[in-house]
């Protein structure tokens, strides 16, 4: 089929490379010209694993182009508006601003009968405002089909989707052919588009709008409460010095509740959840749906008092205060396997350090370079073993597999103090504990897990000078 993508930020150039690996001749449309220009010399501008293998497959293959002009699409049979729909500046309500744009500069190039197919994460009722700019076309078809990518596992999770949603005029009666029962209308395009992945057997569900509007939010919510619940019950463990790791790993062997989300932490961040879930509440509010609107405030709330627990649990490892103290934090990006850094708590737990007056330095495989543009009170260093010399403190703060094998032995020599806060409980606490660590966790007992007695301790060391940020143009 010949399809275009709107909008080519983290959703639409991985749908457009996954639909171009498909068979599919996809032009992804973008105003930025520099976004624009790299992927079309087959390399994304962001960190995703497998990306831009695709990119250079379709480039290759003549499938895969982008352009700045939505003439460009005009041939289309089916486009997907993937633009973003982030946070508003004014409220925490979605900003839709990209959304209708992107469909009014779309409008004057729509061939006749064409489909029109929303992706983007939105607040329930967007469908029917986005008729109201279509209306001068009663050709064309509206639809919505929300993605379900994770960063880090983006090409594996659009290739092997868990499912297929299709919102539709109607829900799914109203597109069955009366007498044959068979697909039509929006669905019918739909199913052309993903057709290797329904004859691999990936289940699809077709609603009406509302219900896909919805599916996306209520997934990201149920999971966040997931994640808030955990961390909370870390809370209440180092209160009570019960184990959370043990807790959840007993909770996750009933098959009503189940494992995944269940790894108490630091929590999430990044430019989805965050935003979706205060998207949800303020939904909740305008339906007057107030249980809804409660409940995602209290999610909210723990999950962001997490970062301040890890400062404060940082502050007492350092004797009450992190003033004057050299820390290392390991990580940036809000999660591992990317370099995405928008809502990271790491940062924001290094920021709250730099606050206090510790001198930090940030270490990051590879969100470094996103980083220092943003927070030039933060010394940043590419290398870990460099980041790691002279520390006094040492956090693990995203759990990349660079540090979640990293040796103790090996560490303990780098550093002036072996003390380690593992945000993660990715570690094993034992192992480092052997090496002369004193190793604390989040919800892992009251008591701190010292080394053993015998282990030195160096006394505090002054720390090193700052070291400014790169000028712009250059790496960290």
């Amino acid at each position: 089929m010949r399809i275009s993508v709107i909008g080519c930020g983290y959703l639409g150039a991985v749908h457009a490379a996954t639909l171009a690996s498909m068979g599919h001749t996809v032009v992804g449309i973008d105003v930025d010209a520099g976004k624009v220009d790299h992927l079309g010399r087959g390399f994304a501008p962001f960190f995703e694993p497998g990306l831009d293998e695709l990119l250079q497959e379709g480039r290759a293959t003549g499938r895969l182009r982008f352009s700045t002009d939505f003439a460009d699409a005009a041939t289309a049979q089916v486009h997907f508006l993937c633009v973003g729909t982030p946070q508003s500046k004014t409220s925490d309500g979605a900003d839709l601003g990209y959304l209708f744009s992107a469909t009014e500069a779309l409008l004057p190039h729509l061939a006749a009968g064409a489909v029109v197919v929303g992706k983007s994460t939105v607040p329930v009722g967007t469908v029917e405002r986005l008729r109201e700019v279509l209306a001068p076309r009663p050709d064309v078809r509206l639809g919505w089909n929300p993605e379900f990518l994770r960063q880090g596992t983006a090409v594996k999770d659009s290739l092997v989707p868990d499912r297929l949603v299709y919102g539709v005029d109607g829900g799914k009666a109203a597109e069955l052919d009366p007498v044959s029962g068979a697909p039509r209308g929006v669905t019918a395009a739909l199913d052309a588009v993903y057709e290797p992945l329904l004859q691999a057997g990936i289940p699809r569900l077709v609603c009406n709008f509302s219900t896909a509007e919805l599916i996306k939010s209520a997934a990201n919510a149920y999971l966040a409460t997931k994640v808030s619940f955990i961390n909370a019950m870390a809370e209440l463990c180092d209160a009570s010095g019960a184990d959370v790791t043990e807790l959840s790993e007993a909770m996750g062997m009933d098959p009503r509740i189940g494992g995944r989300y269940l790894h108490a932490g630091l929590g999430f961040g990044g430019g989805c959840l965050p935003k979706d879930i205060r998207s949800f509440r303020t939904q909740a509010v305008e339906l007057g749906v107030a249980s809804v609107e409660e409940w995602m405030g209290v999610v909210d709330s723990i999950n962001l008092g997490q970062r301040s627990r890890t400062a404060s649990l940082a502050a007492t490892l350092c004797g009450g205060s992190v003033a004057g103290r050299t820390i290392t934090v390991l990580g940036a990006a809000f999660k591992p396997d990317t370099d995405d850094i928008r809502d990271s708590p790491a940062l924001d737990v290094a920021l709250q350090l730099a606050a206090a007056g510790a001198h930090v330095t940030v270490t990051d495989p590879k969100a470094i370079n996103h980083a220092w543009i943003r927070f030039p009170q933060l010394r940043f260093e590419h290398s870990t073993k460099r980041a790691l010399e002279g520390a006094e403190l040492v956090l693990l703060l995203t759990e990349w597999d660079e540090y979640r094998t990293l040796s103790p032995a090996a560490t303990g020599g780098l550093v002036r103090r072996r003390t380690i806060l593992d945000a993660r409980n990715v570690l094993d606490a034992d192992a480092w504990r052997d090496a002369g660590w004193t190793v604390r966790g989040l919800g892992t007992g009251a008591v701190i897990h010292s080394a053993p007695a015998h282990a030195p301790v160096p006394a505090h060391v002054p720390a090193p000078a700052a070291v400014p940020a790169p000028a712009a143009g250059q790496t960290a």
